[in-house]
């Protein structure tokens, strides 16, 4: 955490990014990238509805409160898989003309994108192929809080 929000203080010095988060699983990474990140930004946050939870594809079911046009614009992310709903939320707010628009990831998979044009800056770990619980990530809703992360077998 220390090291992806000591290199945001860096690319954004002198600005005041805006820290987007995707919520639910990005809770515990956001707040803690939040205070690594040793400069003035800020916080808002989305929601979407991603594939396999309705027929009708991806959409927002939260939006923005802040405008982002003209603003610098991080989106913070729990985990890249696919790429496919990031990819949907960087075209959608790109329309929106911020200054720059990048993505932090506490974890990727880049071994199972489908998507190659993502803006990915910011990067934890690369991790396996493995499902996980705990610190934002759930099984059925539950086990978000946990305070660590726990591999489900």
């Amino acid at each position: 955490m220390r090291e992806i929000g000591a290199e945001i203080a860096q690319d954004y010095a002198g600005r005041e990014p805006l820290l987007v988060g995707s919520l639910k699983a990005c809770i515990p990474f956001i707040c803690d990238l939040s205070r690594a990140t040793l400069i003035h930004h800020s916080l808002d946050f989305i929601e979407l509805a991603g594939y396999g939870e309705n027929d009708d594809g991806i959409r927002f079911l939260k939006d923005l409160d802040a405008e982002i046009e003209s603003r610098d614009v991080v989106l913070v992310d729990a985990v890249i898989d696919t790429g496919l709903t990031m990819h949907y939320l960087t075209r959608s707010l790109a329309i929106r003309n911020p200054a720059s628009l990048h993505i932090a990831t506490l974890f990727e998979r880049p071994y199972r994108r489908l998507v190659d044009d993502l803006p990915v800056r910011y990067v934890g770990f690369t991790i396996p192929d493995e499902f996980f619980v705990g610190y934002g990530f759930e099984l059925e809703e539950r086990y978000r809080s946990l305070p660590d992360l726990r591999l489900v077998r």
